[in-house]
């Protein structure tokens, strides 16, 4: 067995046992439990790190990752799951949602997950853990995908794809002499900047206008445009089954004033922030690249 598998047998083990307590298992218990299943089954000393690591953050975060299982699997009440696939995706959902991609590819966490629900699970274990963490990653907009040797080809076959244009913003605001931005969260437990698509007949700038008033309740005025993102999408309603999907983004600055999440498949709250509690926030990499750049906007105007 290759020495990550292994390791991760092993923290599926504890969370098992975990599981079967209740919950009630203490954090001190069930890493000296995690110690004595490393060395009952020979597991690298090296892997011990990575190992208590993805115990921590599975339990630290198993309310969250419920809640996504829950949305991915609506068809399967959390506590109708096999025990032993409700814990595979716990920690296959670890992996996915926290871990470092350029450490844990996602494609090697689903990969990895899968193969422990075969091993450990019943006959249908591994095509059900498949089908709950294969909608996360679609979801996530099938993060790795086109890495490695696939990009070239990938690449390729990108030009001909049709493209859908979308449009957001990083708003925000003043408020007691300290500067606010509106962020929203998805049911994948990160915050992102509000978007959505371009209708008929709208130029970029009228299209975050719009989507931003319809998602966030706000009025605002565009300021500067901040950078334009790409990936890839599945779509089984059009030939092929993929499209490009290019978001062009903008700051915004609107009045600070209570946000309404309104009807978006995915989202499930919306917060304002004061830019120094942004640094804390759980974002995706390709969020990262939008948000940089608007806080730097923002301290050349003095919006600090």
């Amino acid at each position: 067995m290759a020495n990550r598998h292994l390791a991760r047998s092993v923290v599926l083990q504890v969370l098992f046992e975990r599981d079967a307590s209740g919950g009630k298992m203490s954090m001190q218990d069930a890493e000296k439990r995690l110690n004595d299943y490393a060395l009952e089954f020979g597991a690298r000393e090296s892997d011990m790190p990575f190992m208590k690591q993805l115990l921590q953050t599975a339990t630290a975060k198993q309310r969250e990752i419920d809640d996504v299982i829950v949305r991915a699997a609506p068809e399967w009440p959390l506590e109708k799951i096999a025990a032993i696939d409700r814990n595979v995706l716990r920690l296959g959902l670890t992996e996915l949602l926290y871990s470092d991609r350029t450490q844990v590819p996602a494609k090697v966490a689903i990969n990895e997950a899968i193969e422990l629900a075969k091993t450990f699970g019943s006959n249908s274990s591994g095509r059900f853990v498949n089908g709950v963490l294969g909608a996360v990653y679609v979801e996530l907009g099938e993060p790795g995908k086109d890495e490695g040797g696939a990009r070239k080809k990938a690449a390729q076959k990108t030009g001909k794809m049709p493209t859908e244009h979308l449009a957001g913003a990083v708003v925000y605001a003043k408020q007691g002499g300290e500067t606010y931005l509106a962020f929203v969260h998805d049911i994948f437990g990160h915050w992102t900047i509000s978007k959505g698509k371009i209708e008929e007949g709208e130029d970029v700038q009228g299209g975050a206008t719009r989507e931003i008033k319809e998602e966030l309740g706000l009025d605002i005025k565009i300021v500067e445009e901040l950078g334009v993102n790409e990936y890839i999408a599945n779509d089984s309603k059009i030939e092929g089954g993929k499209k490009r999907k290019r978001v062009t983004y903008f700051l915004a600055e609107s009045p600070f004033s209570e946000l309404k999440l309104g009807p978006s498949g995915g989202l499930d709250d919306a917060q304002w922030f004061p830019l120094s509690a942004v640094g804390d926030l759980n974002f995706y990499d390709d969020t990262l690249k939008i948000i940089v750049p608007a806080i730097n906007a923002l301290a050349r105007r003095g919006e600090k």
